[in-house]
Formats: C-alpha cells, sequence, structure tokens
C-alpha cells in the first residue's frame, strides 16, 4: 500500500511518522532535535532518525519534511536540502516547521498561528495563499514569549533574587529544588548549572514547565513572567493582522509546547480580543497532509479527522513509553 513520510523537526524534538492512504500512522518515532541554528549535531540526528524508520521509510512514495530554520538561512537551507536528498530515496519536498504547523492547525486555509516551543514565531496566510512571518529571530534577537524567553527570564529573577535585588524566595527556591541544585552556595551552583549546560536553548526552555506549575500556585513572579510571555505573544498576531488584510485571515490558532500552559493560553486569547480555532491537526499532521495532498490523494475532513486521532493515539503511546 502507498504511504508517506513525515519529519516535523524542532528545537528539543523530532517526531518521524509515516502514514497510508487511509489516514493512518503506521510508524511513529521521536528523537532529538535537530535545529541547525544550535544543534551541531543535527545532522547525525536526523540522518539517525531516517535509519530508525527503515524499511517503512523506504517504502513511502513521497516525503515532506518540516524542519526549523528552513528557508531562512542560505546555508542551513542548503545543507537541509543536501541531507534530504541523501537520506531520502523518494520524492520529498521541505517546508519549514512553522508553515507546516500553520498547515496542520488550519487544515491548509488562512489565518494567523502563534507557534510558541523552544522559540517563537507567527506565520499568517491569507485566502489568496500569501504568506507572511512575524518573529522567529531566534534567541540572540529575542523569541519573545517561547519557552526558551520564560526560561531565560526565570533565570534573570532567581539571579536577581540571589542577590537581593528581587524579592522571590519561592521562585529561587523552587528553581533550585527542580534542577537539584546544591543549596549550600546558590551563587556558584547557579552559574556552574549554566557553564556546563551540554544544549543551553532546550534546557533553559525545559524551564517553562516549572514556572507554568508554579503559576498554577498563584506565585506572583511565575504569573508575571508568564503574563509578560502572552503579552508578547499576542503581539506577533496583532503585527500580522496589521501587515495583511485581517478580514481574509481574522482566524488564529496555536501551536507548540508553551500552549499547554492554561494561562498563557487565556491571557493571550484575552488581549486578541477572539477565541482561537482549536488546530485541525498538530505539527506533524502539517507535513503527513501537504504529503498526501501533494500525491492527489483524496484528501476530505473524515480523512483529518481519522489521521488526527491517529496521531494522538500514537503520541499518547509514546508520552507513556508504549510503542
Amino acid at each position: 500500500m502507498a504511504g508517506i513520510l513525515a519529519i516535523d523537526g524542532g528545537g528539543t524534538k523530532t517526531i518521524l511518522a509515516t502514514a497510508s492512504r487511509d489516514g493512518v500512522i503506521d510508524t511513529w518515532l521521536e528523537g532529538a532535535g535537530i535545529n541547525p541554528v544550535d544543534n551541531p549535531d543535527w545532522l547525525a540526528g536526523f540522518e539517525a532518525q531516517i535509519r530508525a524508520a527503515g524499511a517503512a521509510a523506504q517504502a513511502c512514495d513521497h516525503a515532506v519534511l518540516a524542519l526549523p530554520a528552513y528557508g531562512e538561512i542560505a546555508a542551513v537551507t542548503q545543507s537541509q536540502n543536501q541531507a534530504a536528498a541523501s537520506a531520502l530515496g523518494q520524492s520529498h519536498a521541505i517546508l519549514n516547521d512553522v508553515e507546516a504547523a500553520h498547515v496542520a492547525a488550519f487544515a491548509g486555509g488562512p489565518g494567523v498561528l502563534i507557534l510558541a516551543g523552544t522559540g517563537s514565531m507567527a506565520w499568517a496566510r491569507d485566502e489568496h495563499g500569501n504568506d507572511l512571518r512575524v518573529g522567529g529571530w531566534g534567541d540572540a534577537f529575542g523569541d519573545e514569549g517561547s519557552a526558551f524567553w520564560i526560561g531565560r527570564e526565570t533565570i534573570a529573577r532567581v539571579s536577581q533574587a540571589l542577590d537581593g535585588r528581587l524579592t522571590a524566595p519561592a521562585l529561587a527556591d523552587a528553581f533550585f529544588a527542580f534542577l537539584a541544585l546544591d543549596w549550600a552556595d546558590r551563587p556558584h551552583a547557579l552559574l556552574q548549572w549554566h557553564v556546563e549546560l551540554s544544549h543551553p536553548r532546550s534546557q533553559i526552555a525545559a524551564l517553562s514547565v516549572l514556572v507554568d506549575r508554579l503559576a498554577e500556585t498563584g506565585n506572583a513572579t511565575a504569573v508575571a513572567i508568564l503574563d509578560e510571555a502572552a503579552e508578547h505573544l499576542a503581539r506577533h498576531v496583532e503585527a500580522a493582522w496589521r501587515r495583511m488584510d485581517a478580514k481574509t485571515c481574522r482566524s488564529w490558532s496555536y501551536a507548540g509546547g508553551v500552549f499547554a500552559s492554561g494561562h498563557v493560553l487565556a491571557k493571550v486569547t484575552a488581549r486578541v480580543g477572539g477565541s482561537p480555532m482549536p488546530p485541525r491537526l498538530p505539527p506533524i499532521g502539517g507535513a503527513l497532509l501537504r504529503a498526501a495532498q501533494d500525491l492527489d490523494w483524496p484528501v476530505d475532513q473524515a480523512w483529518i479527522e481519522r489521521l488526527g486521532a491517529s496521531i494522538t493515539e500514537h503520541a499518547s503511546r509514546a508520552r507513556n513509553g508504549r510503542s
């Protein structure tokens, strides 16, 4: 039976999936992030993912890869094109990972997607197929509202608390407990932890989980960080609406781990002034949907719903350690 292959390569995690013509997932693999901008070993990770899929990957007729930074930096894009050509035996296409997330959220239709994972970016598309992006400049420029940004703001506040420039003892205590750091000499432990990070961007981004937990308990410092993150993310959406004809892309949706926070989603919704459209598919679904469309498969609402249910099932199995 004909099949399709998709890769959703994030900064923190990569998913490879294959699906059959009926929209059911056959293969589901998860691996490390493959963002070339901050991961010098991304190519080895990408090739390992293809090898792990083995015969299931080779049996597919077409592949669509959703890769971070694709189309943004010429040298990076060239290396990604070369890697895909070398690793894949079938026809393939490559999308920026945020574009693929947009395809997933709106099933190919118009709207503004705000993605907040390790990084942040908005991708807008109008009814005529015109695209634009807002943000996505990377951590050196901002990546405001992203998990990395939240983690960096947390580190800043912890260091201020250790100095006495900020009164936030609960945040500092939770931070040191979360990372199991030595409490005896906190400044030294904090600096040592940061210096020894093997993949700083994703490891700092992981602190966003702690911040959300603290915000749920009412911790004022954590709430303030998430409020500011939400403000930044809402500005991405508003900027996209200003730059495009808002009437043709007024819908908005979201993707990325930061939006697992109900606090962030509620705050963005309140600032934007309209409820989001729940994503039709998770980001990996956008690459699979595009691959099916490239092959002219008969994709309809039932197919999309079946694919979404199958993705949810396999993602749940992966979280619970089941194959």
